[in-house]
């Protein structure tokens, strides 16, 4: 499927003209690729050449680029109603979303709101609970934890970046910051095998100072853009019983995590514990602009009627597209197959990472699965650099990849990939690995990656 890598004058237009339009504030880059059509994990671009994507598009095709079952929705609600208020009346397609969500979602009492984009899920779980725990002040969050660009998802946001975008802001509240459950780079200092769950320990310890004063804990069930961070089996269930006991709210940020990409369709149903209120976004409208809140009642009605809507919220269109994306997982049975092919993924990764000193972990859930590039498994310095060239090496060999946190490459192919592809796929990887290994790829290539 793979063309050879060739100057382009049309992509260098492309390039050029979206440069001066986009502020770089919206967007960054990773590799060059003008996208042209896309099918299931496949994507051409302008000039013909074909990639397999280990992306999908930062975790959004879930059920692949064109699923035609999405399509076909889509495509007949346009036909037939391209919007009607869903805040001042009602439509179908919204409900018949906001049940699915209710039936699948792991939330006691639940009740719902639909947005545009998992930050602004995130932002209005944020304000209802405030507004839940009316005399609370207090937010407990995590570091290295990214809850989207909206003012409170962005204050609570542990990820450098966003800890300086936070400094510009007013304060919204007082944010405590808790260390993450992350057994490879213990934020403690401790091993992981004696060190007796210390990291539940420092949030009852937060928990006791702060008592009546937190409105809730945000936390992601794995942390995405920190590294693809998976805390231990029993963390959440050794926390629960102090947020219940205090009267704290559990929000779980799913953006990245749900919508089945975990071999679940939260990525909390693993560690058993039912969280008072979840958020979705990137995968659930299968490439259409949607998002939504699912929690418990009370809290769910914290607000006055109407004071966390959008114009756009529910629409048709959008509400249909979520619908198709949810059925069709469960007609493929594609929690299964995430599931199966992540663990696939994870021991086809283990065994490249036995001829590769620069992998020092392979982790995961599903087809959520980070690869850690390292300098020196003994200290475990990030190999940034060598992600970078990673990247390009395999684009220029035909793979979409990206990292986060600067040195962790992100494993996120689409529940349908076929198993071939797969195979292909991760073949290309480790080429692209091991010629960074061998020092073929050029520090050139440093200035055209980006990322973040």
């Amino acid at each position: 499927m793979f063309k050879p890598l060739s100057c382009c004058n049309r992509v260098e237009d492309i390039i050029s003209r979206y440069r001066k339009v986009f502020a770089s504030v919206s967007r960054v880059d990773y590799v060059p690729i003008v996208a042209e059509r896309a099918l299931n994990a496949k994507v051409w671009d302008v000039n013909g050449r074909g990639y397999i994507d280990f992306s999908s598009s930062a975790a959004v095709v879930n059920v692949g680029y064109n699923n035609v079952k999405v399509v076909e929705a889509v495509k007949a609600q346009v036909e037939n109603l391209l919007h009607f208020t869903h805040i001042y009346a009602f439509n179908i397609p919204a409900l018949e979303l906001g049940e699915k969500l209710v039936s699948i979602a792991p939330v006691d009492r639940a009740k719902v709101a639909l947005g545009l984009s998992g930050s602004d899920a995130n932002e209005g779980a944020l304000i209802l609970a405030k507004a839940f725990r009316k005399r609370a002040n207090h937010l407990l969050s995590y570091e290295g934890s990214y809850h989207g660009c909206c003012v409170a998802g962005i204050t609570a946001s542990g990820i450098g970046m966003y800890r300086e975008v936070s400094k510009t802001l007013s304060a919204w509240g007082r944010v405590t910051f808790l260390p993450f459950p992350d057994c490879f780079r213990c934020p403690l200092g401790l091993n992981p095998k004696t060190c007796g769950y210390a990291c539940v320990e420092k949030v009852k310890e937060k928990i006791d100072v702060l008592g009546d004063d937190v409105y809730a804990l945000i936390t992601e069930a794995i942390q995405g853009d920190a590294g693809f961070v998976v805390p231990p089996e029993n963390y959440f269930k050794l926390l629960e019983p102090y947020l219940r006991r205090a009267g704290i709210p559990l929000i779980v940020d799913e953006v990245q995590s749900g919508v089945g990409r975990t071999g679940k369709w939260f990525a909390i149903e693993h560690f058993g514990v039912r969280p008072n209120v979840v958020t979705l976004g990137k995968a659930l409208g299968g490439g259409l602009p949607i998002s939504a809140i699912v929690g418990n009642e009370e809290i769910m009605n914290s607000l006055p009627d109407l004071s966390y809507s959008f114009t756009l919220s529910g629409n048709p269109v959008a509400s249909k597209a979520a619908l198709a994306v949810i059925e069709f997982i469960e007609e493929n049975n594609l929690l299964r197959r995430a599931e199966e092919l992540g663990n696939y993924t994870m021991w086809r990764l283990k065994k490249i990472a036995e001829a590769h000193q620069l992998i020092g972990d392979v982790r995961g859930k599903g087809l959520m699965i980070g690869i850690d590039l390292v300098k020196d498994r003994e200290t475990k310095e990030r190999a940034y650099l060598e992600a970078k060239k990673v990247v390009w090496r395999a684009y220029e060999l035909g793979l979409i990849i990206f990292f986060v946190s600067g040195n962790v490459l992100r494993v996120q192919p689409p529940l349908t990939i076929e198993k071939e592809t797969l195979d292909e796929g991760l073949n290309v990887l480790e080429k692209a690995i091991n010629d960074v290994e061998e020092g073929l790829v050029k520090d050139d290539v440093l200035d055209k990656v980006k990322g973040w």
